[in-house]
């Protein structure tokens, strides 16, 4: 009998570049599509109810300019604009849908702030507490910390994050979110020894521009994990059951267990458009019961916070949310973005893949929010 013929997982094995088959250019829109099959290990949740959308009478009565070029972009899956339980406009790419999961990467984050926003009104946690208060393993990279710096994206340490060097260390931290498999021979990394092993933190002034981190939010999962009396799987099912979403919410895991809250989520279109309405109903659920922290989220509109770094200098990342104090939202690698008008009430979800080396163009997402905010506005 002829040995087995065994290979390391071809999706999850690093190749070019540094990047694991799904997320290598040829393959990225492919692993977008269908990133909650790809993973290493998913949590999956279904809403208890769902929240019932119908077309609008009148659609949208006009489109801002450069929705149309976002559209034909070849970068482009899946579009779906919600105000109430009215869908305003919506669109797909000739091979999706707007009702398929697709990787919202770091939109993820927004549960985050959901999650500590509840934490705090229930006397769980300080944002003026340290890390190390939550997390005495914690490295040098976090401890000295606030939870409020993290939260706006204002630590200085060694984490880098840059999409377009392949040795920077968010690729490395993909092990850690069950996304890649390590060197042969090598085992996994749990997000607790990723986290631990960072160093390098210095104390600055309150930043101009935000140090957009992504092992910031692993560190607060960590945090909500330690102090929350139910475990985290709750919470999201908590989340899903607040949102109605008709589709399946999945997020990745860490070997450990924990939730990659920094960038592992998968919805549909018009399931993170229902998410983002969470945030238009000033965090009222479904069936309008107070859900989230309603003065959390009002807090994070109107207080001072690090901006962005042009072109999106017009938002400031505030509370693990990105606003200019009227417009709520979250962008993520490889092209997502969630717009939310907290005036009018309209959730907009737009869904794409970058097929270039990085995964990632500062200028193009600079496009895309600038085109959400004008397509909320109308």
């Amino acid at each position: 009998m002829s040995p087995a013929r065994i290979i390391p997982n071809p999706d999850l094995s690093v190749g070019t570049g540094n990047k694991q088959r799904w997320n290598q250019p040829a393959h990225r829109r492919h692993g977008f599509h269908n990133a909650h099959n790809l993973f290493r290990r998913t949590a999956m949740v279904r809403s208890r109810n769902v929240l019932m959308l119908e077309p609008a009478p009148h659609g949208l009565p006009d489109q801002p300019a450069g929705l149309r070029d976002l559209l034909n972009d070849p970068a482009f899956s899946a579009i779906c604009c919600i105000q109430g339980d009215r869908i305003v406009m919506e669109a797909a790419a000739d091979d999706f849908t707007t009702t398929a999961p697709h990787s919202i990467q770091s939109v993820s984050k927004l549960h985050i702030h959901l999650i500590v926003g509840q934490l705090l009104q229930q006397g769980l946690i300080s944002l003026d507490a340290k890390v190390a208060d939550y997390l005495p393993d914690i490295g040098t990279g976090y401890g000295k910390a606030t939870v409020q710096a993290l939260l706006d994206m204002a630590v200085t340490n060694d984490f880098s994050e840059d999409y377009s060097d392949p040795n920077s260390d968010c690729y490395t931290e993909e092990i850690a979110l069950g996304w890649r498999l390590p060197p042969p021979d090598v085992a996994e990394t749990s997000l607790v020894d990723f986290t631990n092993a960072i160093t390098g933190f210095t104390a600055p002034d309150q930043p101009a521009y935000a140090q957009y981190k992504s092992a910031n939010t692993d560190v607060l999962t960590r945090i909500a994990a330690t102090v929350s009396p139910v475990p985290l799987t709750q919470l999201i099912e908590d989340i899903a059951d607040a949102a109605g979403y008709e589709g399946a919410f999945h997020i990745s895991l860490s070997p450990d267990g924990y939730p990659a809250f920094s960038g592992g989520g998968c919805l549909s279109a018009r399931d993170l458009a229902r998410f983002g309405l969470l945030f238009a109903r000033e965090g009222r659920d479904i069936f309008g019961k107070p859900f989230a922290s309603a003065a959390f989220i009002a807090q994070s509109l109107s207080r001072n916070a690090p901006k962005l770094t042009p072109p999106k200098d017009w938002l400031k990342y505030s509370n693990h949310l990105m606003t200019d104090g009227r417009f709520i939202g979250h962008g993520g690698y490889g092209g997502q973005f969630l717009m939310v008008d907290t005036q009018s009430g309209t959730s907009c979800a737009f869904l794409s893949v970058l097929e270039n080396e990085a995964g990632y163009d500062d200028s193009y997402m600079g496009r895309v929010a600038q085109v959400m905010r004008q397509l909320c506005d109308r």
